[in-house]
């Protein structure tokens, strides 16, 4: 099926190199095209569940987000069904950087990121909250029923603040050089504060690098909506241990967890 998106936009896969999502959901190889290299993205999903807004999220950020949002370009997309599987292909411009990370979100090592790097991912963090969008990323239904859950705290689950959040921002969705975002497919309303939140909570096995986080980042984080977002970070990743993901990251959240809650 990729070869048949590559063909639908006339593109031609280049090198070996094939780049797998989360679960195999994904697949992504470089391309050439008529206007220079590219980057061709297929996603895959069951017929009834091809749309929505992961479907949708690439492309309306292409649309509504500006500029100044350093991101690989949408060029053209196309979406199609066969048999019991629906397709999503997209063609971007390609990013010459590599990620942080190459297959998980979490980080294992201290990558070497000056302040210049973190000045621009700082002011992209700005520039996306600010961004106008009915999309959602986090519910409030959901913090309800989750928070009590898996935190075992009494807590006011009512967000404080909301903002526009990239939605997915870790390791393996950023580059360097950069730093260029990576995958918008969930971007969207969150609790003030999400992405540096989710970003520490993926950096908590190396304590030198969510320093820098917390020190880069610390007018997000060092706030009382910062550290709600902490804690609606923690609920998420907690949960997600139970279905036997970031396993490695358990011990760390909990800890966090103390923290933020003395």
């Amino acid at each position: 099926m990729h070869a048949t998106a590559a063909a639908a936009l006339n593109a031609t896969p280049t090198g070996s190199r094939e780049a797998w999502g989360w679960r195999g959901r994904t697949l992504s190889r470089p391309v050439t095209t008529s206007s220079g290299e590219g980057w061709l993205r297929l996603v895959s999903a069951p017929a009834d569940k091809a749309c929505g807004k992961l479907w949708e999220g690439p492309q309306e950020a292409e649309q509504l987000m500006p500029a100044a949002v350093p991101r690989p370009r949408l060029r053209e997309r196309r979406t199609w069904t066969d048999g019991e599987h629906g397709y999503l292909a997209e063609l971007y411009d390609k990013i010459t950087a590599s990620t942080i990370t190459t297959h998980e979100p979490i980080l294992r090592e201290a990558p070497y990121l000056d302040n210049a790097w973190w000045d621009e991912l700082s002011t992209a963090l700005d520039t996306i909250a600010i961004v106008p969008s009915d999309r959602v990323t986090v519910r409030q239904e959901y913090l309800d029923r989750a928070m009590p859950q898996y935190l075992g705290i009494p807590i006011d689950t009512k967000v404080p603040a909301w903002t526009t959040a990239h939605g997915d921002l870790h390791w393996a969705n950023l580059t360097n050089p950069g730093p260029t975002l990576l995958d918008w497919e969930g971007w969207g309303r969150a609790p003030a504060g999400y992405d540096a939140a989710l970003l520490h909570a993926y950096s908590l096995l190396v304590p030198e690098t969510a320093a820098q986080i917390r020190q880069h980042l610390g007018h997000i984080l060092s706030t009382s909506t910062g550290r709600f977002a902490e804690l609606v970070v923690i609920t998420e990743l907690l949960q997600t241990t139970t279905r036997g993901d970031n396993l490695d990251l358990e011990g760390p959240l909990r800890a966090r967890l103390a923290r933020l809650s003395g």
